[in-house]
């Protein structure tokens, strides 16, 4: 089974927010989830996300592969870990 790390689509008609769900690959993009990661609302100012960087790290040691965007977010949470 191919993980992958990605965006699943939640609220409503130009009002989205997202989680980052660890997903089989073939699953359809707002289908069933393994783990819930974290969140980001790309309306918000500032820090628009949450991420658990624990899990996050478990399901990349693991081989899964992250989308551009939660790639991004994992950067940026690292970074701010860091500071």
């Amino acid at each position: 089974m191919a993980v992958a790390l990605r965006l699943n689509r939640k609220g409503t008609k130009d009002r989205p927010y997202y989680k980052i769900v660890a997903v089989d690959s073939r699953k359809r993009r707002d289908g069933r989830y393994i783990e819930q990661v974290g969140t980001y609302d790309p309306l918000l100012e500032g820090v628009n996300y949450t991420i658990d960087l624990e899990k996050a790290d478990k399901w990349l040691g693991v081989g899964a592969k992250p989308s551009e965007t939660v790639n991004s977010i994992i950067r940026k949470a690292r970074t701010a870990s860091k500071a």
